[in-house]
């Protein structure tokens, strides 16, 4: 027990010893019996009066004790919280860095089926402008390892530099446009081609915030290929330039 009950305890034995003592050896015990009520419960109230304020000061001692226990538990207990509060802050930091993870590998392999997806049409596109049925430029020899190459998976981009080649190797702004939007056909590639990579471009936004994905995509031979169809989209004929027009398909 605490030290201050043991002197309590201590204080009280000994005042009633005392007490004992005085009514044996002064009053009587004999006289003490007999005394009136009034008077019996004076000398009670007098002598026990001291012990009652005794252990009243103990009991406020005791309870301030306590009180300073029970302000360090609550303490502690505060402390405990706010770790577990910045714990649950590091769980959430790590969960949405794990899902944010997550969501970018997913996109890299949808990125991957896109890429090819704008291969194809940038082919189609080439071929439209650049085979047999266009300027006659390019060969059957060139437009087969050019497919190669894509249908190999070694080089997705091929057709869409062997486009900007072509593009920047004519002078004619006219020819430069004929390119993209000179027929029907390749109005509906070209408007195919930017309406698939801006879809890329905004589900490259939605998982990745400081844009290095998509500032990737459009540094790469698809994205200089579509700054230039978007460039002379703006200017073909509105029944041409509406992707909503031409179709989003390719029609065989």
């Amino acid at each position: 027990m605490n030290w201050r009950i043991w002197l309590g305890l201590a204080i009280t034995v000994c005042w009633i010893l005392l007490g004992v003592t005085y009514i044996s050896g002064v009053i009587g015990w004999r006289n003490f019996t007999v005394l009136p009520a009034e008077e019996l419960g004076n000398f009670l109230e007098g002598a026990f009066a001291p012990l009652a304020f005794l252990w009243l000061v103990i009991g406020y001692f005791l309870q301030q004790k306590e009180l300073e226990q029970n302000t360090e538990a609550l303490r502690a207990q505060a402390i405990e919280i706010r770790r577990s509060a910045e714990q649950a802050v590091i769980q959430s930091e790590n969960l949405a860095a794990s899902e944010m993870h997550a969501r970018q590998e997913a996109f890299l392999q949808i990125a991957k089926s896109v890429s090819a997806q704008l291969g194809s049409i940038a082919g189609l596109l080439f071929i439209s402008s650049q085979g047999a049925t266009g300027s006659g430029k390019a060969s059957q020899s060139e437009i087969s390892q050019l497919f190669s190459a894509k249908g190999a998976g070694s080089d997705q981009e091929a057709f869409s530099r062997r486009l900007l080649e072509t593009h920047l190797q004519e002078e004619d702004p006219q020819v430069q446009y004929d390119l993209f939007y000179g027929t029907a056909v390749r109005a509906r590639h070209s408007n195919n081609f930017i309406f698939t990579f801006e879809r890329l471009l905004r589900r490259a936004a939605s998982v990745d915030t400081e844009n290095m994905i998509r500032d990737s995509l459009t540094a790469s031979g698809h994205g200089f290929l579509y700054r230039i169809i978007k460039r002379h989209q703006q200017v073909a004929p509105q029944q041409w330039s509406d992707h909503t027009k031409t179709g989003t398909h390719i029609d065989f």
